[in-house]
């Protein structure tokens, strides 16, 4: 495990079986036979794994889900395997409306290798349930066509195939789906055969919505080889509103630092709404059933200090980013609202936060009115200089009394950001140029 996932990590002492843990957690939403398999999960050490597909550079917090059951069940004593789909990723899961585009052999090959060493941050890969990476590109790649049809495809009905949801869904849309989508749920099915012949991996992990896929995989080794396996699927994180969990302003929330920034990241969880933190807490974070039935409590008594908010946001930002970038993302949020040294910052920590903030650009020497309206903390000159007049505009957290004042270069932040502010609450940036 890397320094971003080093922190001691440790399942509830209070839960006997790691089933009933994840179950409290709400990481179960659907599961086969799920007497037998908390049975399997109680008793002695079984191998399980769950894929992730390279159709895009980085993984996002829905992946992060399935992250923290892997590392979960790996802490309760169970082998993990994590799958990087190096074919599957060529073609594609269906999407529910529109075929997904292709991406070249090169770029999927990158971010099959970006998306491995991201799994990797979240398992360990010493002692005796030692994790193990596998790529499905290394037994699919040698499979001819007519091969993976008379020995593969023969155990697939079209009919069954049919009534998968993604692939009804596309049937029933205007942009229907290709004999290569159509062809997905076999490719996953085939991955699982394959962990099972070559690790006897007996419990597949995924999304609700990869319900059909996971059951494929479970049908087709039942066929194969007679043998009982399970599949486990979590539920699909939705906020209390019902709107899609995960997304900011409709960009994905990555776990890699360069697409979302460490700060971004934080201030996402810090922004949980009081009706939904409960839930991330259990499912996004090690704290335990006292820890976080504290924290209700603190939501329901004392909601004005957000202290599930903060402690939320600062374990999940420390368990994918680290401490340092953690404690740089914490020191920025409270220096933006006057309760720090915002000149202590780092330049790349001050961009990320003013890339959050309304901002613009201006050079040197611009009035200070002229940067509020800039920013859109003013809607006119006019209304800008009655604000300063009211006592109520600071620069850098310092007031500004003079509505004829200047930015200067003494007024530059590292790397020549400005922070503005009209009020308690309203912030923008400005990067000032010569």
């Amino acid at each position: 495990m890397t320094e971003a996932t080093s922190a001691v990590q440790a399942n509830d002492p209070t839960f006997e079986n790691i089933f009933d843990e994840l179950e409290w957690r709400g990481y179960i939403h659907v599961s086969t036979d799920p007497d037998n398999l908390r049975a399997k999960l109680g008793g002695d050490p079984i191998t399980y794994y769950c894929g992730f597909d390279p159709t895009a550079p980085s993984l996002h917090l829905g992946h992060l889900v399935q992250l923290l059951l892997l590392r979960r069940l790996q802490l309760a004593g169970h082998k993990p395997l994590g799958l990087v789909g190096g074919s599957t990723g060529l073609v594609g899961d269906p999407r529910p409306t529109a075929e997904r585009q292709l991406h070249s052999r090169d770029v999927v090959a990158e971010w099959t290798s970006r998306l491995r060493d991201q799994i990797g941050n979240y398992l360990s890969f010493e002692g005796e349930n030692a994790a193990r990476m596998v790529n499905n590109l290394d037994w699919t790649a040698p499979l001819s066509a007519i091969d993976f049809l008379r020995d593969i495809g023969k155990h697939f009905r079209v009919g069954a195939m049919l009534k998968k949801d993604a692939v009804a869904a596309r049937l029933n849309s205007e942009a229907g789906i290709s004999y290569t989508e159509f062809s997905y749920q076999v490719l996953q099915a085939l991955d699982y055969l394959e962990l099972y012949r070559q690790y006897d991996c007996v419990l597949q992990t995924g999304g609700s919505d990869q319900w059909g896929n996971l059951t494929g995989g479970v049908d087709l080794i039942r066929r194969v080889e007679g043998a009982q396996v399970h599949a486990l699927g979590s539920p699909l994180i939705t906020n209390s509103d019902g709107t899609k969990f995960g997304k900011s302003e409709g960009n994905a929330i990555w776990i890699d630092a360069s697409l979302t920034s460490p700060y971004a990241f934080y201030q996402f969880w810090l922004n949980t709404d009081d009706a939904d933190v409960v839930a991330r807490l259990k499912v996004f974070t090690f704290f335990t059933r006292d820890e976080i039935a504290e924290l209700e409590r603190l939501v329901a008594d004392e909601p004005y200090r957000r202290a599930a908010q903060r402690a939320l946001a600062r374990a999940v930002t420390e368990l994918v980013h680290g401490t340092a970038a953690t404690e740089a993302a914490i020191a920025a949020s409270e220096a933006l609202f006057g309760q720090g040294d915002l000149g202590a910052l780092d330049a790349e920590t001050l961009r990320a936060a003013v890339d959050e903030l309304p901002n613009a650009q201006a050079r040197l020497g611009v009035p200070v009115a002229q940067a509020l309206v800039d920013t859109g903390l003013a809607t006119s000159l006019g209304e800008a200089r009655r604000f300063i007049a009211q006592g109520g505009v600071s620069v850098n957290n310092v007031k500004i009394a003079d509505e004829s004042a200047h930015l200067s270069d003494a007024d530059r932040l590292p790397g020549g950001h400005v922070i503005v502010r009209r009020g308690k609450k309203s912030l923008a940036g400005l990067t000032l140029t010569a």
